[in-house]
């Protein structure tokens, strides 16, 4: 269960973020339009383009933004019972009306709102919606002064809200800084938008060593200035694993990955629950005024394979 208070707190800074929304809008063919990599999407306006610099839709030249959050089943009852004019007014928000709306036989609150921001006074409408394996938050902005969309036009889009089962692989690899050409079989257990993504094989989908392979894959801005400092660099690295305990280090070496300077460690250790051997692997891959780092492990048994299928994607990816 996530805490009612990481919900509200992760949810009024999402009320308090965004910004500001012309002649009625059209709203497009029924077709669901998902933002890149949201498994939450609906129908926008016709108005509307997909935003490349959030989850959602937007219409710059009228200063109008539609943004979607997706959050846990629970979050829906948390949000229900907390989500009151004293929390809102906290964050510099008026409320200026409750109410609800039917989704396809879920249910969703519905808030209008009035906030003041740097570029002028906008007002939002606010929807929580329960779905059926998901809470979805959705909020659509305009200028408090604007008649572009009334509001029969936003109830109208707000239950257009729906879902998809999975996200395509290649959409989801379009939100990381690095190309990558080859999975070797992994599947993409999550990705984080603009800094990496992890894969794994087998039925978990825990980012735990557990008892299958995981290889995790970043890209970050520095590294070390100087040749002579990136063992102690990797070593330093290497400390941020899933909890393993009795690591040790097996071997460590400079050693050049895809015509670039790199890095490898080699180390031991047991998952931490269940005391199986696990063996791990870290590259550095360095150049450019960043580096990339991929991290590997794997039970004891199934290492030599694993490791295999690791520098298999790992030679497959450059940066973008």
């Amino acid at each position: 269960m996530m805490r009612r208070s990481a919900i509200i707190g992760f949810a009024v800074a999402a009320l308090v973020a965004g910004g500001l929304l012309a002649p009625a809008p059209a709203f497009a063919a029924s077709k669901l339009q998902f933002p890149l990599g949201a498994r939450i999407g609906l129908v926008p306006p016709a108005t509307m383009s997909t935003s490349t610099a959030f989850p959602g839709f937007e219409d710059t030249k009228n200063s109008a933004f539609v943004r979607l959050i997706e959050l846990p089943p629970d979050a829906y009852d948390a949000l229900e019972k907390t989500l009151s004019p004293q929390t809102l007014k906290k964050q510099g928000m008026t409320l200026e009306k409750q109410g609800s709306l039917a989704l396809a036989g879920n249910k969703a609150i519905l808030l209008t709102i009035r906030q003041e921001t740097p570029a002028g006074t906008i007002r939002k409408w606010l929807m929580i919606g329960r779905l059926p394996d998901r809470t979805a938050m959705v909020s659509f902005e305009m200028p408090l002064d604007s008649d572009a969309y009334s509001e029969e036009q936003v109830r109208t889009m707000l239950a257009t809200i729906g879902t998809r089962d999975e996200v395509p692989d290649e959409e989801k690899l379009s939100l990381v800084p690095f190309n990558v050409t080859d999975l070797a079989g992994f599947r993409i257990l999550g990705v984080a938008p603009g800094r990496g993504l992890q894969l794994t094989d087998g039925p978990r989908d825990t980012p735990e060593p557990i008892d299958q392979p995981h290889l995790i894959i970043s890209l970050s801005p520095g590294g070390p200035p100087r040749p002579q400092e990136r063992d102690s660099f990797a070593r330093l690295a290497l400390g941020g694993l899933p909890p393993i305990k009795e690591m040790r280090i097996t071997g460590s070496e400079a050693m050049r990955i895809g015509g670039q300077q790199g890095h490898e460690i080699r180390a031991e250790g047991r998952d931490a629950s269940t005391g199986a051997e696990i063996n791990i692997v870290q590259w550095l891959r360095f150049g450019g005024g960043s580096y990339i780092r991929y991290v590997g492990f794997a039970p004891k048994d199934a290492w030599l394979k694993s490791f295999q299928r690791f520098r298999t994607v790992r030679d497959s990816i450059e940066p973008r």
